[in-house]
């Protein structure tokens, strides 16, 4: 009686397990089995050199013995053996699709739903990686300041206790500063107040009052003393409601976290607090990879967290929702390095700062310990800041600071942040 093909592979495959063999012996098993089975030149023409196991007869192999599952490993490729090893391959699981040539693409499924927006594009991708968000941006709003106008004037107001009690370095109010000064932006003020929240509603109303321009930070995580939603809403004589955007976002991008699934209704109603903002405020999604929005109020006032790095890439990101100053309002910095000491400097910059002060270029001196003083030159004519630099070299014996040296400089700076 004719054996079966997967009968035929079982009995090489005992061989196998019986004798030395060379990392090829499963190949020539797999091939020679077919040959015996009466399989067709195209069925041996389909095989590749090295081993290609249908589902059906691996099952089987893979249940004999764990021994015929570690040949079978050792018999691929490195890259096979890492994925069949991260798989977790058990002697209930049949090993498939293990070739050395490209692995086989399935063809797409026009009936498998796509991801929906705003969720992860790599749903199936190992758990131990990141998901990848793409949540849409809000569109931008009109300008809040009215047709034609753009910022001119900012304060930041920096809330918390930490930064008071010297608990927490402020880069914030650095970095804002940076922000402005490179879009034209004239920073006047920067506050530091606790986590109180009459010292809150004070400083919001009196900045809003007074500038183009005000973001907070801090403030506006779960835990008791994060005030700054519920006191920027009294400030401006707003109710606080839940957001259920922002809610959403939160929690699709939390849902793959096994700690957050077990959260008590307590420690969930803390989470949906850095969700509920003054009613009338607008809601600004500037990254498609953070669910944290910018919440804005009167038009001016646009609150931020205290954490640097989630700063930093939100307010970069809120950019192309300001009026902006056109480029020709931006400022033009020019430094000049003198070795001489600042005291011997003092009267001739002096005199240079009341003649130039008209014209809009302001003057400052840095001292840099035992080494010099740099010299900066603002202002927004180009050239006029130029020609004032050469002209404070030849006094002061020094040299014009390149932009090469000044990017350094910088990058050194904002790396220290």
């Amino acid at each position: 009686m004719q054996r079966t093909p997967a009968a035929v592979l079982a009995s090489r495959l005992s061989l196998i397990k019986r004798r030395p063999h060379g990392p090829s012996t499963l190949s020539r098993a797999i091939a020679t089995s077919s040959r015996g089975s009466g399989a067709s030149s195209t069925s041996r023409r389909s095989v590749p050199t090295s081993a290609s196991i249908s589902t059906a007869a691996t099952g089987r192999f893979v249940q004999s013995a764990s021994k015929s599952r570690s040949y079978c490993l050792s018999s691929l490729n490195s890259s096979q053996r890492a994925e069949a090893s991260f798989q977790q391959v058990s002697s209930r699981t049949p090993i498939a699709n293990m070739s050395t040539s490209t692995p086989v693409v399935p063809a797409a499924n026009p009936s498998t739903p796509r991801p929906t927006e705003g969720s992860a594009t790599n749903a199936s991708a190992p758990t131990n990686e990141q998901p990848k968000w793409n949540f849409p941006l809000s569109p931008v709003p009109p300008n809040p300041l009215g047709e034609g106008r753009y910022i001119k004037t900012a304060a930041a107001l920096i809330i918390g206790d930490e930064i008071l009690n010297g608990k927490t370095l402020d880069r914030n109010s650095n970095y804002f500063a940076r922000f402005c000064f490179e879009n034209g932006i004239d920073l006047k003020r920067i506050e530091v107040v606790p986590d109180e929240e009459d010292d809150i509603v004070e400083a919001a109303r009196r900045l809003v009052k007074t500038y183009d321009f005000v973001i907070t930070s801090g403030g506006i995580g779960p835990t008791h003393d994060d005030i700054t939603y519920a006191s920027l809403a009294k400030a401006f004589d707003q109710p606080l409601k839940h957001h259920q955007e922002t809610l959403r976002r939160m929690g699709e991008m939390s849902r793959h976290r096994t700690d957050m699934a077990q959260q008590t209704p307590e420690q969930r109603a803390a989470r949906e607090r850095m969700a509920l903002f003054p009613a009338r405020a607008e809601v600004l999604f500037i990254a498609p990879d953070i669910w944290v929005p910018v919440v804005r109020l009167e038009g001016k006032l646009c609150v931020f967290p205290g954490i640097p790095r989630l700063f930093q890439r939100m307010l970069d990101g809120l950019a192309p929702f300001l009026p902006l100053p056109p480029p020709s309002e931006r400022p033009c910095r020019q430094q000049v390095f003198t070795s001489l000491p600042e005291s011997s400097i003092a009267p001739y910059l002096t005199a240079l700062q009341a003649r130039t002060k008209d014209a809009g270029v302001r003057i400052g001196s840095y001292p840099q310990l035992s080494k010099g003083v740099y010299v900066a030159l603002i202002g927004r004519d180009a050239d006029a800041v130029r020609a004032l630099a050469e002209e404070i070299a030849r006094e002061l014996q020094g040299r014009l600071v390149t932009e090469e040296e000044a990017q350094v400089q910088k990058e050194k700076e904002k790396s220290a942040l």
